[in-house]
């Protein structure tokens, strides 16, 4: 497992910047790059389970580790779903299990820097160089212009 860091400074205040990562609305249309049809079942509070779906029945089962509104998030991933079957348990799942995902946001000037932090094996790290930094323009895009 290795860290990984994508960065990206968003003309709007960190409030906004926040609601557009966890909004109901706009979380599908962000995330659509790692999986068309996305969509997260969660109340986003700390200790609360998390049901990441790819909206045809497969996916990732979390908890919110920690939740500090509008500066920190952070998502510790438990296992997966696969054809509606949650599995935390198979050797496959355990190389990962506890892995995080932190969104760190630091406002300054009017303007904020979204910092997001993964736990990640080397199978995917292609995949999230490719993806993360497309995920996070379209939040910016979604961000300035409202």
């Amino acid at each position: 497992m290795k860290k990984k860091e994508f960065r990206i400074t968003i003309d709007a205040p960190r409030e906004r910047v926040w609601n557009v990562i966890i909004g109901e609305d706009t979380y599908p249309i962000w995330t659509a790059v790692f999986a068309e049809g996305s969509n997260v079942e969660t109340d986003w509070k700390k200790g609360s389970r998390a049901i990441f779906g790819d909206g045809k029945g497969s996916g990732m089962v979390a908890e919110i580790a920690e939740n500090i509104p509008y500066e920190f998030l952070s998502i510790r991933h438990l296992g997966e779903i696969i054809n509606g079957k949650e599995d935390t348990t198979s050797d496959r799942v355990k190389e990962w299990a506890g892995s995080t995902e932190n969104y760190t946001l630091t406002e300054k000037d009017g303007k904020t820097e979204w910092l997001t932090e993964l736990d990640i094996t080397e199978e995917f790290a292609d995949y999230f160089d490719k993806t993360w930094p497309r995920s996070m323009e379209i939040v910016k895009e979604l961000a300035e212009k409202k």
